[in-house]
């Protein structure tokens, strides 16, 4: 059901998006852009995905010291699979495959993805505070700016709310286990007798490091990540001649990120397009110009990792079809 009101969003979206654009101003636009910066640009992605697969090293040394290869197999194929398939089923594909090629628990190694969100998670709420405080929207753009803000207060507020519960969880496991069995009394006992089992096993996964050098090179793993994804934008700006400054590229980029919470159809299609319209309109910059980006910059983080995720598919083996399987893993 949320697969389909998914694709119905995303349906809609699109359909707003382009239903009062002049499609012969928008080919010319996407013409008249720079080639140069758009292949700096898709490098950079690379680069950035790259940096996911050595943070992600960094927080299974607690485990195991994986190989680099097997990390970056995984975190390729996952945005692959995010992109064509429905629910984040990258997340589950990223998790089993690296779980069966490292003989790890695969509860183990999901637990480390979700310290993976929420480093990434910090990493944005940073993003926010620097734009916050630096970006100046031209008269007429305050909604915007408060919705920013807004979108701020309750990302911080769900993130907070997640460490407190997993904190909670390492630390008091039983007692907490109990007080989430209280709350899901009312669902059917079936979904209370797997939720219970899995969290009390996930929960045993999570470890991070305690020294000292490893949580510095998580914490600038993850400055690097975002710094090239911001980098990435600036470049897609300049290909379209698009003069703003870099803490505007970090305010376009974060639009998206909060688009993406949104139910919508496999890759995100029309929410992050919307997103990154209006986050480029909230700067004055024409709606055929915007669009126009907003399709550059979805189709760099959406056609080239299929590509690559299916040649390590082939390389590793592994069909297409059986990616499902991990859903219900």
């Amino acid at each position: 059901m949320k697969f389909i009101a998914g694709i119905g969003i995303s349906l809609f979206l699109l359909y707003f998006l382009f239903r009062k654009i002049d499609f012969f101003q928008l080919l010319l636009v996407l013409k008249s852009l720079d080639s140069r910066y758009l292949a700096a640009a898709l490098l950079i992605t690379f680069v950035s995905y790259s940096l996911r697969a050595v943070r992600w090293h960094y927080l299974l040394l607690p485990q195991k010291k994986a190989s680099p290869w097997n990390l970056l197999s995984a975190t390729i194929i996952c945005y692959m699979a995010n992109n064509l398939l429905p629910a984040r089923l990258g997340e589950f594909v990223r998790a089993y495959l690296l779980a069966e090629k490292e003989n790890l628990e695969p509860s183990s190694v999901f637990a480390t993805l979700v310290l993976d969100r929420l480093f990434d998670g910090f990493s944005v709420l940073v993003i926010l505070v620097i734009t916050f405080f630096t970006v100046k929207l031209p008269s007429g753009m305050e909604k915007v700016q408060q919705g920013l803000a807004t979108g701020g207060y309750v990302t911080l507020g769900i993130y907070i709310a997640v460490i407190v519960f997993l904190l909670f969880l390492k630390r008091a496991t039983v007692p907490t286990l109990r007080l989430v069995s209280v709350i899901l009394a009312p669902f059917p006992k079936k979904f209370s007798s797997t939720i219970i089992p899995l969290l009390g096993s996930f929960i045993s996964g999570i470890r991070l490091t305690s020294k000292p050098k490893e949580l510095f090179a998580l914490v600038f793993t993850s400055a690097l990540i975002w710094t090239t994804a911001t980098w990435s934008v600036d470049l897609i700006l300049m290909a379209f001649r698009i003069d703003l400054p870099i803490n505007a590229s970090m305010f376009i980029l974060v639009f998206p990120v909060f688009a993406v919470m949104v139910p919508a159809s496999p890759g995100y299609i029309g929410t992050y397009h919307a997103a990154c319209m209006y986050g480029l309109m909230a700067f004055n910059v024409p709606k055929e110009l915007a669009l126009s980006v907003a399709i550059v910059m979805h189709s760099i983080s959406f056609f080239p990792v299929i590509l690559i995720g299916f040649l390590f598919l082939w390389r590793d083996g592994i069909s297409f079809s059986s990616l499902g399987r991990y859903k219900s893993a």
